[in-house]
C-alpha cells in the first residue's frame, strides 16, 4: 500500500492527485486515528500523518490525512492566526495562485475577504494564466499569497515583479519555496532538462531550481521588502513536533 501511494503520488498529474484527494480524505482519517499529531488547520489529531514528497526529498510523518497540509501550509496557518488581521480585518482582497486545497475552502468561506484564485492549469482556479503576464490591474489586492510556484517558473524575478504590481501599496505577501538552508546561494543549471536529472539536482522532476539561503533576496530584487518568521523563535521544540513543523523553515513576508 505505502508503495502504491509513493508511485500515484509522484506520477499522477496535479489536477488528477486534487480530485482524488477529496476520495483518499474520506478513508485517511480512520486508518490514523489517534493523539500524537496534531493539525492546527483542521484542528484534528491522528496518530501519525503520512508520508510526503519526491524519491529525493521524501519526508516521512509530514501531510495531514484530513485536510492534506504539509508543514509549510501549518506555518503558514499559524503565522496568520498569531501575527496577522487576516482573519478579522473587513474587506480584505486576496490573490491566491496556485491555491491549496487545504486553504481553498476556508478562505472561500470568510466573510471578510474578496477572494480571487489564479493557477495555469488547477482545476479549483477561477481564472487562469501565465503568471509572467498576469491579466489583472495594478494595486487591487491587500494580500497575495503564491507558495511553491516559483521553482516551477521560467522567470521568477518577472512573476513576483508582477505579484508586487497587482498588490496594493501596503500590502503583504507570502510566496514561500522550497529552500535548501544548505546552499548560500540558488541552484540554477538550464543544461539540466530531463525530469530525472531535475529530480536529482532541484528535489522534483518539474523544478527549474532550487532556492537556498537568498531566496528573500530574490524578493527584494522583485521591489519588496522582507521580514522573516521563524517557527524556532516563536514556537517550542514540542510545538514544532507535535504540529510537525520543519524547526529550520523560515517564513518570508513580503510587502510593498
Amino acid at each position: 500500500m505505502k508503495k502504491l501511494y509513493k508511485f500515484l503520488l509522484n506520477r499522477l498529474p496535479r489536477p488528477l492527485l486534487i480530485r482524488l484527494s477529496y476520495l483518499f480524505k474520506k478513508v485517511a482519517p480512520i486508518v490514523y486515528k489517534g493523539n500524537n499529531v496534531e493539525c492546527p488547520v483542521c484542528e484534528r489529531s491522528f496518530r501519525k500523518f503520512l508520508s510526503y514528497g519526491s524519491s529525493v526529498a521524501h519526508r516521512e510523518n509530514v501531510l495531514c490525512p484530513y485536510d492534506l497540509t504539509l508543514e509549510r501550509h501549518r506555518l503558514m496557518w499559524l503565522y496568520l492566526k498569531k501575527e496577522s488581521d487576516f482573519f478579522s480585518k473587513e474587506g480584505l482582497k486576496l490573490l491566491h495562485i496556485a491555491p491549496e486545497q487545504c486553504f481553498h475552502g476556508l478562505f472561500k468561506k470568510q466573510k471578510n475577504l474578496d477572494y480571487l484564485t489564479g493557477d495555469l492549469v488547477s482545476p479549483i482556479a477561477d481564472i487562469h494564466f501565465d503568471l509572467h503576464e498576469i491579466p489583472l490591474e495594478d494595486n487591487k489586492f491587500d494580500v497575495v499569497f503564491c507558495n511553491h510556484v516559483m521553482e516551477h517558473v521560467e522567470d521568477p524575478i518577472r512573476c513576483m515583479e508582477e505579484l508586487c504590481r497587482v498588490m496594493k501599496p501596503g500590502g503583504w505577501a507570502i510566496m514561500q519555496v522550497p529552500q535548501d538552508f544548505n546552499r548560500a546561494e540558488t541552484y540554477e543549471d538550464r543544461s539540466i532538462t530531463s525530469p530525472e536529472e531535475r529530480e536529482k539536482h532541484f528535489w522534483q522532476k518539474d523544478h527549474l531550481r532550487l532556492f537556498g539561503r537568498d531566496y528573500p533576496d530574490w524578493l527584494r530584487k522583485a521591489g519588496f521588502t522582507v521580514e522573516e518568521y521563524n517557527p524556532s523563535d516563536q514556537f517550542s521544540p514540542e510545538e514544532i513536533a507535535r504540529w510537525r513543523l520543519q524547526a529550520k523553515e523560515i517564513l518570508y513576508i513580503a510587502r510593498k
